[in-house]
This record gives C-alpha cells, sequence and structure tokens, in this order.
C-alpha cells in the first residue's frame, strides 16, 4: 500500500542538474594504494546482503581497487540522496535503480552510458544478457545502464494453507477467477488472527499486467506516451476486477494494510498469496513454519506480467570511471551474479547463470524458479520517460484511494489519464 512518495525529489532534479554542469571526481577518493570506488543501493537487510556479498569478493580478489556500499533504506530516500549528492559534486561512482525511474537522470544528460564499455569489454557482450532486461535502459538506442536482473511480477502462495483448504496450488493457466475463488475459500477468522485470501498493492504496476492480459493498454504509446489509457474498455475492464477485490472482502483493508504490510503477513503465515517480484525471496526463505512456492500470475485472456528490473548505472559526475567499470564487470558477470543467486535477491541478467542449476536449483526455495523464466517471453514494461516517478505516484495515490474507498473504477480512471496528461506534456517537452 506505501506510495512511493517521490514527488518532491522528482521536481527537484531538474533544478539540480540543470545546475550541475562539470564533472567532479565525487566518490574518486585514491586515498593510499587503492582506488575507491562507491556504490549506491537501497533495500531491506535481507536484499542488501547480495550486494554486501558481491562487494566481500571482488575486495578479496583486487589488488588495486576497493568497492564499498552507500546503502539506504529505501529508494524513495536513496533517489533524494542520489539527487542531492549529484548536484553536490559528491556523486557516487555508481547506483543501482529500476528502470522506472531511470528516465529524469538520463534526460539531464547525468549518467555515462554503458553501450560503449560494454561494447569493449573482454569480460561481457551484449548477447550474454536476455535482450528483454538490456532494452529497458535503452534511451534512443543507446544502453545506457547494465542490467543486474530481469525479474518480473509472480505469484507467491502458502502451501500450507492451500493444502488445509483441499483447493489445488495455482498452476499454468490459472484463470483470474480460479485466484478470485482460491482467495475466497482461504479467507478465514476474523480480529487479530485473520487469515486473507490475497495482498496486492493497489498501484499501476499491480494492475498492468492484467490490462494487458485483457488486451488493453496502459499507455497509449510504449515509446512516446502522452496519457494513461486506462479508461479504454480493454483496460477498464481489468481495472474493474481488481477494484473488485477489496467489496469482496479478499484482501486487507486500508487500516489494516498500513499497520502491517503484506509481505510481513505472509511470512507470518496470514496471507494465502501475495503478488511480488524476486525481491520478497531473501525474507521468504527465513520462513520455517510452512511451505511456500511461486506461480506465473492468473490471466484474463493472454499471460502477461510486467518487467522488474535494476540496473547498475554510472553517474557521468563521478570519478574513476576505468575502476568502477571494472566493478561492473565483476558484479554482471558470472562469479558476481552467482553470488547474489545464492542470497535468493535475483532473477539473473545473465542468460548463462539464470538457466544453470545455480538459479534453478530444485532444492531450494521457491522450488518454482522456473516461473520467472517462462515469464521473461511475456514480461512488458512501463514507460522510463523523465517524469514517469512523479506520473506513477500520482496515479497509485488515486488508485489506493479509490480502492480501499470503495471508489467506482471507472471514475478512477478517467480521473487518473485526466490528472497526469500535464505530467506526460512535460516529458515530450524535454
Amino acid at each position: 500500500m506505501k506510495s512511493m512518495r517521490m514527488i518532491s525529489a522528482v521536481l527537484a532534479l531538474a533544478m539540480i542538474l540543470a545546475a550541475c554542469s562539470s564533472k567532479s571526481d565525487g566518490g574518486s577518493d585514491t586515498a593510499g594504494s587503492k582506488t575507491k570506488v562507491s556504490v549506491m543501493v537501497a533495500g531491506d537487510p535481507e536484499e542488501l546482503k547480495a550486494f554486501e556479498d558481491i562487494v566481500e569478493q571482488f575486495n578479496q580478489e583486487q589488488s588495486d581497487i576497493e568497492a564499498s556500499l552507500v546503502e539506504i533504506a529505501d529508494s524513495d530516500e536513496m533517489m533524494t540522496k542520489l539527487s542531492t549528492s549529484i548536484a553536490g559534486d559528491a556523486a557516487p561512482n555508481a547506483f543501482v535503480m529500476n528502470y522506472r525511474y531511470i528516465g529524469q537522470f538520463q534526460s539531464k544528460g547525468a549518467l555515462t552510458p554503458v553501450g560503449q564499455l560494454l561494447d569493449s569489454s573482454s569480460a561481457l557482450k551484449e548477447s550474454d544478457f536476455y535482450p528483454g532486461a538490456l532494452d529497458a535502459f535503452r534511451f534512443d538506442g543507446v544502453l545506457t545502464c547494465l542490467p543486474m536482473n530481469v525479474s518480473s511480477l509472480v505469484l507467491y502462495y502458502n502451501k500450507d494453507l492451500f493444502a488445509a483448504a483441499n483447493l489445488k496450488v495455482p498452476s499454468e493457466g490459472w484463470t483470474w477467477d480460479d485466484m478470485v475463488h482460491a482467495a475466497q475459500v482461504l479467507t478465514t477468522g476474523k480480529g487479530a488472527d485473520k487469515v486473507y485470501g490475497l495482498g496486492v498493492d493497489p498501484q499501476i504496476i499491480r494492475i498492468a499486467p492484467f490490462i494487458w492480459s485483457n488486451g488493453g493498454r496502459v499507455v497509449d504509446s510504449e515509446t512516446a506516451p502522452t496519457t494513461f489509457t486506462l479508461s479504454e474498455p480493454k483496460s477498464l475492464h481489468a481495472v474493474q476486477q481488481f477494484f473488485d477485490l477489496r467489496p469482496l472482502g479478499l484482501v486487507p483493508t486500508a487500516a489494516e494494510a498500513d499497520s502491517e504490510d503484506f509481505e510481513s503477513r505472509f511470512l507470518n503465515g496470514r496471507l494465502g498469496m501475495i503478488m511480488e517480484s524476486r525481491k520478497v525471496v531473501p525474507a521468504f526463505r527465513t520462513i520455517t513454519d510452512f511451505g511456500w512456492d511461486v506461480a506465473q500470475l492468473p490471466v484474463i485472456g493472454e499471460p502477461a506480467t510486467i518487467l522488474h528490473s535494476d540496473a547498475y548505472c554510472m553517474p557521468a559526475a563521478a570519478g574513476n570511471q576505468d575502476a568502477t567499470w571494472s566493478f561492473l564487470e565483476f558484479a554482471l558477470g558470472e562469479r558476481g551474479q552467482q553470488i547474489a543467486v545464492a542470497t535468493g535477491r535475483t532473477v539473473p541478467s545473465l542468460k548463462s547463470v539464470a538457466e544453470s542449476p545455480a538459479f534453478l536449483d530444485p532444492n531450494a526455495v521457491p522450488a518454482n524458479a522456473q516461473a520467472f523464466l517462462d515469464n521473461i517471453p511475456i514480461i512488458q514494461r512501463v514507460p522510463h520517460i523523465s517524469t514517469w516517478p512523479e506520473i506513477e505516484d500520482t496515479a497509485n495515490g488515486m488508485i489506493e484511494e479509490g480502492f480501499y474507498a470503495g471508489g467506482e473504477a471507472t471514475e478512477v480512471a478517467v480521473a487518473v489519464d485526466q490528472a497526469t496528461k500535464p505530467m506526460f506534456a512535460r516529458a515530450a517537452e524535454g
């Protein structure tokens, strides 16, 4: 339910970067015998362990470069600190960010494109990576950042609750109606012991896969969007089905979602299913009281899901770019991605690791890791235009309010379309 709350940081970014006209040596400390490389990352402790393990191994193998992490609690805080550090000539040498938020930095010339570095690399080449992950970080044909993962939205489910309810677990071809039925059966009890059938945040990135599944569009153009299209008939049908989850009582109320997030509720065994990306796996691997697994999303029409991909980016204002690229070659090569896989955090962007036992280990949870790879051909993505964080934040606030307050899907969809048009226009203006 948590809103991104990024608007202030996004609006400040344009002014900050406009004032930043020359490269600095921010993060380029070469004190001692080793060149220093700093990498800014965000996440909870379980998520951050993947980066910590990569940095530790890299440093053990290096004699002339020393990498360190700048760890931030969440993406909202990271957006603000990253913008401020770039403006203050103290940018980290690299940072990790989702493709949805990169456009605002790219549009201001704040990033060093990695395409040429990759072309000249002896350690990595484009064909090593899944094309869909790379394409999410291209702007006007230029590869700006190098993706570390190719995750997608999936359905996590509590196997013990399904077994106790004598329900078949989600499988290929599972429909939206199948999911609703299962959620109805799994929703039991009351008060502090209540179990809900489903947890899903009322956000555009959660609704989008079902719009696509129903043959609808999220925006009017994938490459140069000018508006949402949530009020178009096929899109609206999916939005309406999503909104119907709340009146059916299958998801927690607004107050319940505020007091305990869905991830925690699933961890505590009081949520039958949750829609999330791969990032929750490290936390879910701490579960000992019940079994769980993943499945592809249910379908309304055709199978569809949404890309969740993060990449390493290099600020143009930072120094030590040769050393930074050496770190990226390690982190995104086989050794680095195998380290990340061991924590459960990522679906590797490197094909050789994703399709290996390192990721597809049947003895590790989730057992059905193949579901993430099966998703790759059906992944779609939202735009990465410069104002997208503001657009998404505004849309999410309106969708969330309508979802929990019992608003009409039609009214919410039309209002979102209208409220965000000026933001799309600003992106088009550059």
